[in-house]
Formats: structure tokens, C-alpha cells, sequence
């Protein structure tokens, strides 16, 4: 299998030009990255989300460049965490996912990484619109605790293979990513780790989650041997 020869960056800190803002974020490229992965997080969350941080460290060991960045300047989650209206703005953050996709295809030195999209909350609904609208980038999805049924209409549209992650005692997300699984048309799967609530914040249930997304992005994310 190919490989990519590239320097241990350890989340530098980058910026993303993203229509007429500028979004804050950390890129960390291990040596011989085989693909990258961009974070949509999730309501009221930020790209110093702890447990989006522990997945994006444990993709890091295993090959597997990461994006974490803010789909919000400073002053919109200003105004977010007033109105809370922004973060259930589906269509802006994913048009946000879409500009920071088309920022890693334009760096050089992240050329030929496949890319796929890792979303949390109401940022697994992001993801899959934004995949919906990046059918010959995107290689794959993974939506931890995600509401894959606020991407609407996008959900039949999403041609990657996408995996739904959901805890066990998340019963009505349960229910909303089982529909969303019988709408997608791609390579899919269902996993529900069992004793986990909406932030798998009960012990190893996060390192679960990590493990099933290592996983997805090794398979799908790699160049196709030829």
C-alpha cells in the first residue's frame, strides 16, 4: 500500500478561510498519514471539545491526520450562546465543513490524503450533508451520538460509507439513527454500544468509540491498491 512521507506536526494551529470569516483550528499529521479526518462538533461545543480531542489523539496513533476547528468565529458563538439558534443551522455548518474540506484539497503538503468526516451531536448532521455535497472527496463518515436526521433530504443523497456510533441508554437518538440508517443508500452500519448515554462519558466507553472510528477511517480512507 502507498504511503505518504510527512513530518509530526502536533496540532498546530491553522486558519481556515471559510466564505467571509475566518475559522481557528489544529491540524496534527502523523509521519506517513494515510488520510484526514475533519471534526464537525457538536451544539455549544468547540473544537477544544475533550472527547473529540481524545478520538482525534487515538486516529493520530493510528496513521490518520486530524482537523478539529471551530465552525464558529468568536462573536457568532457569542451570539449562539444566546439565541442558540447558529448550532441547529445545519446548512451553514455544513457549507463550513465543505470550505474547510476544499482548504485541506488546496495544501500542498496534505495532497493525496483521502478525507473523511467525523461528526458529534448535531455535527453528525452537518457531516452528512456536507458529504452529501463532496460525493468524489469525502471516503467516509463516522456520527458519534449524531442526529443524522436533522441533514433532511441530504441523507439519501450520501454516497461514502457512513458509520452511526449511539449509546445504548441514548434511547431517542437511538430511535433517530435507526430511520436515518433505513434512508441511507451507502455502505452503512448501525453500532450501539451497550451502557453508553449521549456523551459516553461512562468509563471505556469513549475508547469504544474510538476504536469502531479507527477502524471505518483505516478501511475506507487509504489509497485502493492497484
Amino acid at each position: 500500500m502507498e504511503t505518504y512521507t510527512r513530518s509530526r506536526r502536533n496540532a498546530d494551529n491553522v486558519s481556515i478561510k471559510a466564505g467571509r470569516v475566518e475559522l481557528a483550528g489544529n491540524i496534527a499529521v502523523p509521519e506517513g498519514a494515510i488520510g484526514i479526518v475533519l471534526f464537525a462538533h457538536g451544539s455549544g461545543s468547540s473544537r477544544q471539545s475533550p472527547r473529540n480531542r481524545f478520538v482525534a489523539e487515538e486516529l493520530n496513533k493510528n496513521g490518520i491526520a486530524t482537523l478539529l476547528f471551530d465552525l464558529l468565529t468568536l462573536e457568532e458563538e457569542a451570539q449562539d450562546s444566546e439565541t442558540g439558534y447558529l448550532r441547529f443551522d445545519i446548512q451553514l455548518l455544513a457549507r463550513r465543513l465543505a470550505d474547510a474540506t476544499d482548504w485541506v484539497i488546496k495544501a500542498p503538503d496534505l495532497a493525496g490524503l483521502g478525507i473523511g468526516y467525523f461528526g458529534a451531536s448535531t455535527g453528525g448532521g452537518a457531516a452528512l450533508v456536507a458529504a452529501s455535497e463532496r460525493p468524489d472527496v469525502v471516503k467516509a463518515v463516522v456520527s458519534r451520538g449524531g442526529r443524522p436526521d436533522l441533514a433532511g433530504d441530504s441523507l439519501a443523497k450520501v454516497r461514502c460509507p457512513t458509520l452511526l456510533i449511539v449509546g445504548g441508554n441514548d434511547e431517542p437518538v437511538i430511535e433517530l439513527n435507526r430511520n436515518a440508517l433505513s434512508i441511507l443508500t451507502s455502505e452503512k452500519k448501525l453500532v450501539i454500544v451497550p451502557g453508553a448515554t449521549h456523551l459516553f462519558e461512562e468509563r471505556g466507553k469513549l475508547e469504544e468509540v474510538a476504536r469502531y472510528a479507527c477502524d471505518w477511517f483505516l478501511k475506507y480512507l487509504g489509497p485502493k491498491k492497484k
